[in-house]
């Protein structure tokens, strides 16, 4: 499998994870911050994006397509940031391959498995919205009004409808996949420790990293620091892209392994 990528910058490599619904352009505006000391590689996970569609969603998996990514690129250790969904993949990816990963960054995410469902809505819009021919982007709206009421995560979802050569749109995710597949995205796999460096990120408005989530956190990255950006929910690093760089640069910075 060969990921969708782009690459930014010059430096050190820095690897970018985004999340469920997302693509690598949903960490552009992390990335173009970052790329001023970084070399920046942004990835479309499998199921996303512009990268190949998969039967499997499971962490093990992705993590592996993402390091047979970092095996394409020559790239034999690197610090990787991953947010929410990429942020499991980014902890598994260190769990699994140590020896591989220098520093790790993960945005809003604990190593636990979620019993909330959280996304039923979503499912149900997009769902709706692939019953009929999308004829333009406010048709695919409109559908996902029906179920979503945020604006914020419709347009979220917009940046990935993409006009088909008939003219129709189509998601580039693949819904019935993350669908079917949703416990394996949710859930957490305990594996052995990563011991390097570690950094949560938090949004200060957030509820996916919270008190109870510690002990876990400690038990699996016992070298993890945590830090929380004020005035922020789940998607921080949209919403204060700069702070949110600087606070990973800082680390990246002082906690060389």
């Amino acid at each position: 499998m060969f990921l969708n990528f782009k690459i930014q910058g010059n430096g050190e490599p820095l690897l970018l994870i985004h999340g469920l619904f997302g693509s690598l352009d949903n960490l552009g505006g992390l990335a173009r911050v970052l790329a001023e000391q970084y070399k920046v590689y942004q990835i479309d996970l499998p199921n996303h994006g512009l990268s190949p569609r998969s039967l499997n969603v499971d962490y093990v998996s992705q993590a592996a397509a993402v390091m047979a990514f970092l095996d394409q690129q020559d790239l034999t250790c690197v610090s990787v940031v991953g947010h929410s969904m990429g942020g499991k993949v980014a902890m598994m990816l260190a769990t699994q391959y140590p020896d591989r990963i220098k520093q790790l960054v993960v945005m809003d995410i604990a190593p636990v498995s979620y019993q909330v469902r959280r996304h039923d809505n979503v499912f149900a819009g997009l769902n709706a919205s692939k019953q009929l021919p999308l004829r333009s982007r406010k048709e695919a709206e409109a559908k996902l009004a029906e179920h979503i009421v945020d604006p914020g995560v419709r347009q979220f979802l917009l940046k990935s409808l993409a006009r088909q050569e008939d003219g129709t749109f189509d998601w580039r995710f693949n819904v019935d996949t993350l669908e079917a597949n949703y416990e394996d995205i949710t859930g957490w796999t305990k594996l052995d420790q990563f011991g390097g460096s570690t950094l949560f990120l938090k949004g200060s408005e957030s509820d996916y990293i919270s008190a109870e989530h510690r002990g876990e956190i400690e038990a699996q990255f016992p070298n993890a620091k945590a830090h929380v950006v004020a005035n922020t929910g789940h998607w921080l690093h949209a919403e204060k892209p700069e702070t949110v760089a600087r606070v990973i640069t800082r680390f990246l910075t002082k906690s060389v392994r």
